[in-house]
This record gives structure tokens, sequence and C-alpha cells, in this order.
């Protein structure tokens, strides 16, 4: 079980990895259109991924326990997105598409708010993959193996074009492809931090389950919503982004359904 769960909290910073290593066999910066679709992508992976693995199980949790159904999955929604709400309000970082910096003001390099961005997005899916293998910890008949692994694989593909998006600007910014294809895969490593956090919080109040697969879809939504599809759809080419979602939505809902 522990080596199932190593494996599973892994994953996704392994996807991370793999695409940032792309800096390595892709001579120009990634083409606009590209970009878009798999932004697109990765946001459509995301609001399955809340959905089917997240929210739902935290309704069908309150109901095995005998709570108002929706409690749960309301509240711990809106505390994920005021979390995250919080941290973008004070952790600096810039997005590709905006010179201007957000969160506190910082004499940070341009490239190390970049990865900051990046770190933003992954806390939520590290909290996600965490909280779903938590299930498994607790022994929670409504998360399966399969299910946690189907989240952790699909997180996992959305986070390559991802590493690929982070890894290839770093070095048009000047950098060296080594020290962008670390400072990709840096971006990743607070996944299975966040992960592991979550799985600790978990085992030490189990009937929080529900609250935190909730507040994880939540804080996924918040950068789906603030951050992924305004990047998607600036500009020329926004079909191409809302295609990516299509794409990225169905294929994260038939691995959950299928293997869930």
């Amino acid at each position: 079980m522990e080596k199932n769960i190593i494996l599973g909290l892994l994953i996704p910073f392994i996807g991370t990895t793999l695409g940032s290593g792309m800096v390595f066999f892709l001579r120009r910066e990634m083409n606009v259109k590209l970009q878009k679709a798999l932004l697109g992508f990765a946001s459509g992976v995301m609001i399955a991924a809340s959905i089917w693995s997240l929210l739902m199980p935290a309704i069908d949790m309150a109901k095995e326990a005998g709570m108002i159904a929706w409690i749960p999955a309301a509240v711990g929604f809106l505390l994920g997105i005021l979390f995250l709400l919080i941290l973008d309000s004070v952790i600096p970082h810039l997005h590709l598409d905006n010179e201007k910096p957000e969160g506190v003001k910082t004499s940070l390099k341009k490239s190390t708010m970049l990865v900051l961005a990046v770190t933003l997005h992954n806390i939520p899916e590290g909290m996600a993959v965490g909280v779903v293998f938590a299930g498994l910890v607790t022994d929670n008949v409504l998360i399966s193996a399969t299910g946690a692994f189907a989240l952790s694989i699909g997180i996992a593909i959305q986070n390559f074009p991802e590493g690929a998006i982070i890894s290839m600007p770093l070095k048009s910014q000047g950098l060296s492809k080594a020290k962008a294809f670390g400072y990709g895969t840096l971006s990743g490593i607070v996944e299975p931090i966040a992960g592991v956090i979550t799985i600790l919080l978990t085992g030490l109040i189990v009937p929080v389950l529900p609250y935190l697969l909730a507040f994880a879809a939540g804080a996924m939504i918040y950068v789906v919503v603030e951050e992924l599809i305004p990047e998607a759809q600036e500009g020329e080419h926004s079909n191409i982004g809302t295609i990516g979602v299509a794409i990225g939505f169905v294929l994260m809902m038939i691995l959950d359904v299928a293997l869930g």
C-alpha cells in the first residue's frame, strides 16, 4: 500500500519533469496555437477531475456518513476557492501573457516569478491526488485504487504540456536548457509535498475527508477560471483553446469512469 501511495504521488511530478524535458528537443518557443490547445486541454482535465474524482465522491461520502450531502461539498469548495485567492494575492508570480507581476511587490527575477505562477497551479493538483490516496489509507469504500491512479495519471497527462509551457519560455528568457529544465521540474515538486501534507491531515481528522475533496476541487477550479482559460482564450485562435478543453474534459472523464 505504501509503495502504491508513493508512486501515486510521484506520477504527476514525473509528468511535469518529462514535459520540462521537452526544452532539450524543441528548438524554438512553443507555437501559440499549440500552447493555447495545451492550456485548454489542462483546463478540461482539471474540470473533469474536480467533478468526477473530487466533488461527486465528497457528496457520496457525506451521504454515507449521514450528513446533509451538499454541505461538505459546498463549504469545502468555497474554502478551496478562498485558499487559492489568498495565495494568488500574496505570492509574487507572473503569467506568460502578462508583463505585470501579481501578488506582493518583489525584486524577484522574471523567470522565478514564472515558475512561482506554475507552482501555484500545482498546489491544488497535489492536494487532489493526496486526498484521494488518503481515502485509500482510511479504507474508504467509495475510493478505489484504480480511481486514485486514474486521477494521478490524468493530472500527469496535463502536467506534461504544462512542464513544456514553462520550460520553453524560460529558455527564451536567456536561461540555459539545463536551468530551464531544472526550474520547470522544480515547479512540480510542490505536488507530492502537498499530497503528503493532505494525507497526514486526513489521517489526523478522518471525518474531514469529504471537505478536503471539495476543497481540492475548489482550488483546482480557481486555477482554471482565473488563469488557464483566460490565457487559452486571449487573442486569436481562442477556438483552439476551447477544443482543447473539450478533449481534456472527455479524456479525464473516460479515465475516471472507466477506471474508477
